[in-house]
């Protein structure tokens, strides 16, 4: 038997399928030793460990964690021995938040249910929707909240409500104007309470192609929203549905916590659920090692053009080839086939952009047509789409289209891979 290290980490179970990969090194103690870069460690409740082989010595694993921290544990490899390296991460304040807690949505349960206050962030975005109803000791009173009423689905979003100037109409909408009937095309469905026993201030919601898991079902159409309103906030969610048959979960903090987004979406694909999450910190060469099979992607992109255009972000923020590639025609099929898709166009607009003699005409009807399209799903395509809309200060058109894409930005939770927008914050102490 060869020398090798097993390395896996180890979440809450929950009694389902929580698998995930994320990616770690493995550092020589032997400043002569050979370390291994960007290896994969597959996450879950009793995931099958990956085998490395090295050569006998002492190590430092590492795992590189979606939320940008990093774990770490010793191991000694003895010959002809495969020595387990268990990173654990069942401390998830609810058996079924660990797949949050792996992406770094909520906080550890020692932190969770301390006794402690949690300090109140200086930053606005990185507070609770219900902080200026807090207690002194950072409690939030029952009365503050109706989780009957909390979050509403839209399933069938009418296409005019994408605009840019419709999002930012929105965000004018004065308090106690409901906003849902503005952007959905028929019924908007309010969700009942999660039933899970404990999670009252950090209720999960969870979608399937269809809509929501056990929740009231309707007309799906080719963008869903999630509204969620809590103590006068309210926030604009974006649901990357259909993922294939995988599942979406949308984690609503009202508890205050150190660990950033009130509220967080999460793709439950074991293969590239936690790449999203790196690519919405910038960690795109990271993620890349998970967006292995991006030629697949983009081939199968009538199946999911939303993982195909995920794929693309990463694959044009990592590889620089300056000249004609073999996925360019891919590029234009997913930005073609898919009208209601503004992250296609963008993801083509900038390609041609970035080329060594760059197609300027052809980007900027690209950027304009993306502009067009309505917002993206993506929030790293808003940042695009300034950056590409920046190249034509002189464009009267593009100039006008910049300044409605910058204000929408400011209302958007850049930490997030899909687009959220803080359309209301309940008043301040």
């Amino acid at each position: 038997m060869s020398t090798a290290l097993a390395v896996r980490l180890l979440l809450s179970s929950t009694g389902e399928s929580n698998e995930a990969v994320i990616v770690g090194d493995i550092h020589s103690a032997d400043p002569e030793g050979e370390s291994l870069r960007n290896i994969l460690i597959p996450c879950g409740s009793s995931p099958e460990p990956s085998s490395y082989p090295v050569p006998p010595g002492r190590y430092l694993v590492s795992a590189a964690l979606p939320s940008g921290l990093v774990l770490t544990e010793n191991a000694v490899a003895v010959e002809g021995r495969e020595t387990p390296v268990d990173f654990v991460m069942t401390d998830s304040p609810y058996e079924t938040h660990s797949w949050q807690y792996l992406m770094g949505n909520i906080e550890p349960g020692s932190v969770y249910h301390a006794a402690s206050p949690v300090p109140l962030p200086e930053s606005v975005a990185s507070r609770s929707m219900v902080a200026h109803v807090a207690r002194a000791d950072g409690e939030i009173p029952e009365s503050a909240v109706d989780l009957t009423g909390l979050a509403t689905w839209i399933g069938d979003s009418a296409p005019a409500s994408w605009s840019f100037a419709s999002m930012l109409a929105l965000g004018e909408t004065p308090p106690g104007v409901p906003l849902a009937p503005r952007i959905s095309s028929g019924e908007p469905r309010p969700l009942p309470a999660p039933d899970a026993a404990g999670e009252a201030v950090t209720p999960l919601y969870r979608f399937g192609p269809g809509g929501p898991l056990g929740g009231p079902a309707g007309p799906v159409g080719e963008r869903q929203f999630l509204l969620v309103e809590a103590a006068g906030s309210l926030r604009l969610v974006t649901l990357p549905l259909p993922w294939g048959a995988t599942e979406v979960e949308v984690l609503v903090n009202l508890r205050q916590s150190p660990t950033g987004s009130a509220v967080a979406v999460a793709v439950r694909d074991p293969a590239v659920g936690a790449g999203l999450a790196y690519m919405a910190q910038g960690a795109l060469d990271t993620a890349a090692r998970l967006f292995t099979d991006v030629e697949a992607m983009l081939y199968s992109k009538f199946q999911n053009p939303l993982a195909a255009a995920a794929g693309s972000y990463v694959l044009i923020g990592t590889d620089h080839s300056r000249g004609e590639t073999y996925w360019d025609p891919w590029l234009e099929r997913l930005d073609e086939g898919f009208p209601w898709l503004a992250d296609g166009a963008i993801l083509r607009a900038t390609r041609l952009l970035r080329r060594p003699s760059p197609d300027l005409k052809e980007a900027r009807h690209r950027l304009t047509e993306a502009f067009d399209r309505g917002v993206p799903f993506y929030t790293l395509g808003l940042s695009w789409l300034i950056d590409g809309l920046s190249a034509f200060p002189d464009d009267p058109a593009c100039v006008r289209r910049l300044g409605e894409v910058r204000r929408l930005s400011w209302l958007a939770d850049m930490r997030e891979p899909f687009l959220i927008l803080d359309l209301r914050q309940g008043s301040t102490r």
